[in-house]
């Protein structure tokens, strides 16, 4: 049983065999009222939580929040690679657009192609929305790169004023890492992208 839980422990990013050692000890050791709670929130969170039918991004609804949000304005279109990255923008508080979800880069060596990254779906969106702007916001990787040079292309055949981020993300960087101001700052001074 012991060694089955620190097998599933050890799925999670940067957790390596001795780390899910020290949780499992913990956990049975001084908390076992934690480590129910924690087991069923990670039932529930695995039977309930899917895809927003809009955005892409994880959802308990069929439409998230931000997309059911009226308020928001529906003529900005963000592209992020992750869920998480929504998440480090909406820190910001500078953001009141909607999103794209891609889930990802393009990477074919990989077998990451557009139907992977739903560019179908987006294609889709924007012949029938009317958006004004298209923020690129993917990371600052090579693969980041092409992904917005892609998407830019696929933009182009729309009237729609396609802008990158500024790079105050360091090159290499992601932004669910990055601090709150630097996404402010980055938002605050994105350009056209050609």
């Amino acid at each position: 049983m012991i060694k089955s839980l620190n097998q599933a422990f050890c799925i999670l990013p940067g957790v390596g065999s001795k780390t899910a050692q020290r949780f499992i000890y913990y956990l049975l050791e001084h908390n076992r009222e934690g480590g129910l709670a924690l087991a069923k929130a990670l039932t529930g969170a695995m039977e309930q939580v899917k895809h927003c039918g809009i955005c892409r991004t994880l959802s308990e609804a069929t439409a998230c929040e931000i997309c059911d949000n009226d308020k928001r304005d529906d003529s900005q279109l963000c592209i992020v690679e992750t869920p998480a990255d929504i998440h480090a923008i909406e820190q910001s508080g500078i953001y009141k657009g909607k999103y794209f979800v891609l889930g990802g880069y393009l990477s074919p060596i990989d077998g990451i192609g557009v139907a992977e990254l739903g560019l179908d779906e987006l294609n889709k969106m924007l012949s029938k929305q009317k958006i004004a702007e298209i923020i690129l916001a993917t990371n600052a990787t090579a693969e980041g790169e092409v992904t917005a040079h892609y998407i830019s292309n696929i933009a182009k055949q729309f009237d729609v004023q396609i802008t990158r981020i500024a790079h105050g993300i360091p090159i290499g960087g992601e932004l669910e890492y990055a601090d709150i101001n630097t996404i402010a700052h980055a938002l605050s001074g994105r350009k056209n992208y050609d």
